[in-house]
């Protein structure tokens, strides 16, 4: 196998992550999401104002070089920088990894690029939902649309015999207990109303304490996404990992139950097993109660 390509596309991904931290970084609440007067000024120190050089923006490694601190100042540097940075090339190596790993078809580079571009939305979302607990109307529509993308790109490649033996779902065969198989639009915006009714009744039963119509939003591109049954294991994913993460914080008291806490990163978070281990984690779900 020649990795020289999923090397460079590592690169690649570093310098956008870089960028995504740039766009997370100068975003406030109420502008738009990629506002050139903003993001095209010079890099500072977030500290000192010290305008940096161009080695000192030389993604993950400048980070490494300096120990995590700014040259000018010596204060630490926010750890945000080398994880967004070495996330984002983890999507441009494993996300082409494990659609080619499935049936490939000549729209599978299309997929391809449409999946990077959802998962570098992820990221960038799940950085602004947890630092100002929402998130941008603009990331939501942009991932409905590429979610409409995906499933004009399914309808074109997925046959019958696709769909009922379970190639359209992230679960596998499993989806086939659950039917709505034989319409992949019909598939989508069903799961997508489903999720929307969902956090609609918790926003609604808990008077916007529970849950945040940004959420509402999310879930609906999430449901356009990845279709049913897929989307209740990403929920169901979702709330099981918030419920794990926040419960030691309940219990050390570093957090109330009145406390907000950001649910998208919890979505992407679940959203990321299904597409990665989906049928392998209903495989051990079984196995788990010996079915």
């Amino acid at each position: 196998m020649n990795y020289s390509p999923y090397f460079f596309l590592f690169l690649f991904g570093l310098a956008v992550g870089s960028f995504l931290n740039v766009v997370s970084l100068r975003y406030k609440p109420g502008q738009k999401l990629l506002d050139l007067r903003v993001i095209n000024g010079r890099s500072r120190c977030l500290h000192c104002g010290k305008k940096l050089v161009w080695y000192e923006l030389i993604p993950l490694i400048s980070f490494l070089v300096q120990k995590g601190k700014c040259r000018g100042c010596g204060q630490k540097l926010s750890f945000q920088y080398p994880l967004v940075e070495f996330l984002s090339g983890l999507i441009f190596i494993f996300v082409p990894i494990a659609l080619m790993a499935g049936v490939v078809t000549p729209y599978t580079p299309v997929a391809i690029l449409i999946w990077i571009l959802i998962f570098l939305l992820f990221l960038l979302l799940s950085i602004i939902d947890f630092h100002f607990y929402l998130i941008p109307d603009s990331i939501n529509l942009f991932l409905a649309i590429l979610g409409i993308l995906l499933i004009v790109i399914q309808s074109l490649t997925l046959n019958q015999w696709s769909a009922v033996s379970g190639q359209m779902s992230f679960t596998g065969h499993y989806s086939l207990l659950f039917g709505l198989i034989e319409n992949i639009w019909l598939n989508h915006f069903f799961a997508a109303v489903l999720a929307m009714i969902f956090f609609a009744a918790i926003i609604v039963l808990s008077r916007g304490k529970g849950m945040g119509w940004g959420d509402f939003k999310l879930a609906a591109a999430f449901g356009l996404i990845f279709g049913w049954p897929d989307i209740i294991v990403v929920i169901f994913l979702a709330f099981v990992i918030g419920a794990i993460f926040t419960a030691p914080l309940l219990i050390k008291k570093q957090k109330t139950m009145k406390d907000i806490v950001p649910f998208g990163p919890f979505l992407v978070i679940g959203s990321s097993l299904v597409f990665f281990l989906g049928k392998r984690l209903i495989d051990g779900y079984f196995k788990l109660f010996n079915f």
